[in-house]
């Protein structure tokens, strides 16, 4: 008869990919499970997807094309800032979701065996829909008002993986402090409420004075969203800012993944 024996892995910082390959099948079942329970008994389903980040995206018009009337270069503001949102909106999703997804999974982690990862990752996979409906809403804009985006738009995929990464790099670190510290689901509402304001969604960095640039920028999503905007916009491309944003995403995704495996050797127990 075989036996399996588990082992603790030997590196903190070790990324089991040949377990979450192999655990692939669950990932997708429950990222479709998240998927369907999101949507499940609403009265317009799926549609929610749509309303939204439309609903946000008009919130912030309102704030600053409207009433502040931010610059945009000639760019109609609601490109400018819908731009933003395909960043920030799977940021903020994944943030979210990640911040339960652990404790919400507790009677499974106690029961079985599975490479803890694969929680964080299927919510990084579910939030991937959310994504692309942004994505669809943006070159809808793009046909209404017939605009024209720039030849940098060949860099796009570049910067949405990046993106992917950065809710990736949030969502491990939330969902492990969350499983230690549990006021962790009532402060992130609170820190994404403010995030949306202290990112350029709707504004541009240029926007900012200049004695707060770098703190400003150390936000890793200004440079992520300054890069899909120039993706489509065009413009200067944003050298430090992107640059910076790279440094700050490795740094969280790095001690995310070293966090995260520190907390799931004693997960169960912790639960």
């Amino acid at each position: 008869m075989n036996k399996t024996i588990i082992e603790p892995s030997k590196s903190a910082l070790k990324i089991p990919i040949r377990e979450l390959y192999e655990y692939r099948e669950l990932i997708s079942v429950l990222a479709l499970r998240d998927f369907r329970i999101k949507y499940a008994q609403t009265f317009i389903g799926f549609l929610w997807a749509f309303i939204n980040p439309l609903f946000t995206l008009l919130i912030l018009h309102f704030v600053f094309g409207l009433v502040a009337q931010v610059e945009t270069g000639g760019t109609p503001h609601v490109i400018f800032t819908l731009a933003g949102l395909i960043g920030w909106n799977y940021f903020a999703t994944l943030v979210s979701e990640a911040g339960h997804s652990i404790i919400s999974a507790q009677d499974m982690i106690k029961k079985i065996y599975f490479p803890r990862l694969v929680i964080p990752i299927s919510k990084a996979v579910s939030g991937l829909i959310d994504f692309v409906v942004v994505l669809i809403c943006f070159f809808l804009l793009l046909l209404y008002y017939q605009y024209v985006p720039s030849k940098n738009m060949v860099f796009l995929p570049f910067f949405l993986v990046m993106a992917i990464i950065t809710g990736l790099a949030g969502g491990i670190w939330i969902s492990a402090l969350t499983t230690r510290f549990r006021d962790f689901q009532h402060i992130i509402p609170f820190l994404l409420r403010l995030g949306m304001f202290a990112t350029p969604i709707a504004y541009s960095t240029d926007s900012v004075p200049e004695k707060y640039q770098f703190i400003f920028q150390l936000n890793p999503l200004v440079g992520l969203i300054e890069g899909l905007r120039w993706c489509i916009v065009g413009g200067d491309a944003p050298s430090i800012e992107v640059y910076i944003s790279f440094a700050v995403i490795a740094i969280v995704l790095i001690f995310g993944l070293l966090y995260f495996n520190k907390v799931e050797k004693t997960m169960a127990d912790i639960l």
